[in-house]
């Protein structure tokens, strides 16, 4: 993906929004800000408001998960080169880059395989080894959660499989999926740094969940956990998947909420004393640098949300409201531009193929129509929008009647959770590839 090679002048309302789309992701790729955080002078090294005398650490470690950790990794490296004692990163298939001191695996997302595993348990080795003159440096972001998997000893991979799928399409959001996963895991929601202890360590992360909280961000591996026993298996409960999940995993958590299981480590645990966390960028950050292009482009530009969550359908009731509310009022100069960051959430009851960014669009493409001259793009700021090569959409007031005159049924596709092929035969899918970053969704309308 070229970030820097756009026309300035003479883009239509589609590639206008693209443009503003992609200046989002250029301000949250890895390398900005890898090198804004780190920096190495000397032996002394810095990250953030930490310094380390490198004499005084025997061996510097790095671990990581998410699909922008190998590019994050690459830039650590970049600084540290030969610092670097061992590492394992784990990333998805096709956002991998050739890193010479850390070991990189690339595995399966949504759903982990074979290689989510063997890679976890290196991982995991990594910070069993390394001692308390050790300093390890974590790179965790979205995707994590994921990639970097493992299951019960009750349990096995195949049935971890089934668990993510029912989660991932049941309408849960990431703090309740990631409350489960924490529950069946020896790794997430603080035991990686139980495994790390007595070392020091320092996690780097890049959020891609509403609010940036720490412990939910690729499960939160390093940090410590506010959710429990009893709220993984109050999640399974209110979307009704008690009986579709096996027995194993019902029983872990059941031992969980009685006690018979440890809880992950909370707030005020000595493992966490040794521990320092920093956020180097997030959806306000990609939202930031999308509105400074916008008005460089002459847009009178809102930065509406960073924080859009919900059905889909509430939220494009949000943004049709907001875009109603900027129309009719007489103060603004045209063009406008509202910008919208956050992930929404929706339950799949078709059996067509798609992703939120698109379905958001195609919804809202229905209640565009009757707005004239409106323009909507919704894609994943990671490249990827559910099980599609495509980022996402991006509609006008005039796609539904395009469709129609296509003989293109868009309330079929609707129904059927289609939108993949609704917009693979319209011919406006949002197509960057990886990215090598991960801050959520943005939303781009022009008015």
């Amino acid at each position: 993906m070229n970030l820097t090679s756009f026309k300035c002048c003479g883009m239509n309302n589609f590639e206008t929004t693209e443009h503003i789309f992609l200046a989002g992701i250029k301000g949250v790729l890895p390398g900005k800000l890898i090198n804004d955080l780190i920096s190495l002078r000397g032996s002394l090294l810095k990250i953030g408001y930490m310094s380390y005398d490198l004499e005084k650490i025997s061996n510097v470690y790095v671990v990581g998960a998410g699909k922008a950790s190998a590019a994050m990794g690459h830039y650590v490296e970049s600084i540290l080169g030969d610092v670097i004692k061992d590492g394992h990163i784990v990333t998805k298939y096709g956002s991998s880059c050739k890193l010479r001191y850390i070991k990189v695996t690339e595995a399966g997302h949504p759903i982990p395989d074979p290689n989510s595993y063997r890679a976890s348990e290196e991982i995991r080795e990594i910070a069993v080894k390394a001692g308390e003159k050790d300093l390890v440096i974590c790179l965790w972001s979205g995707g994590g959660s994921t990639l970097m998997a493992d299951c019960p000893e009750t349990s096995s991979p195949g049935e971890m499989a089934l668990l993510n799928v029912k989660l991932v399409k049941c309408g849960a959001d990431i703090r309740e999926i990631n409350a489960v996963r924490k529950h069946l895991s020896k790794i997430k929601g603080g035991q990686l740094a139980l495994q790390i202890w007595p070392s020091s360590s320092v996690s780097i992360l890049l959020s891609d969940v509403v609010g940036d909280p720490p412990d939910i961000i690729a499960s939160g591996p390093t940090v410590p956990d506010n959710s429990t026993f009893s709220d993984a298996m109050a999640v399974i409960e209110k979307y009704g998947l008690k009986d579709e999940i096996p027995s194993g995993l019902i029983n872990h958590l059941y031992e969980g909420t009685n006690g018979i299981r440890p809880e992950t480590p909370k707030s005020g645990d000595a493992v966490f004393s040794k521990t320092v966390t920093f956020l180097a960028g997030s959806n306000k950050t990609a939202l930031q640098a999308a509105k400074a292009e916008a008005e460089k482009l002459g847009f009178t530009t809102f930065i509406v949300t960073e924080t859009l969550a919900g059905d889909i359908e509430n939220a494009c009731s949000f943004i049709v409201d907001s875009i109603n509310n900027c129309k009719n009022n007489n103060s603004l100069q045209n063009p406008v531009c509202l910008l919208f960051g956050g992930e929404t959430t929706v339950r799949v009851t078709g059996k067509g193929q798609g992703g939120r960014n698109q379905h958001l669009a195609l919804s809202a493409a229905f209640r565009l129509r009757d707005i004239p001259g409106i323009t909507l793009l919704a894609a994943g700021t990671d490249g990827n929008d559910g099980d599609t090569d495509a980022a996402g959409a991006v509609v006008d007031s005039d796609t539904i009647q395009k469709a129609l005159s296509m003989n293109i049924n868009p309330e079929l596709y609707l129904k059927e959770f289609d939108s993949y092929h609704f917009f693979k035969s319209t011919g406006d899918h949002i197509r960057t590839g990886p990215t090598m970053t991960n801050v959520m969704d943005l939303i781009v309308v022009l008015i």
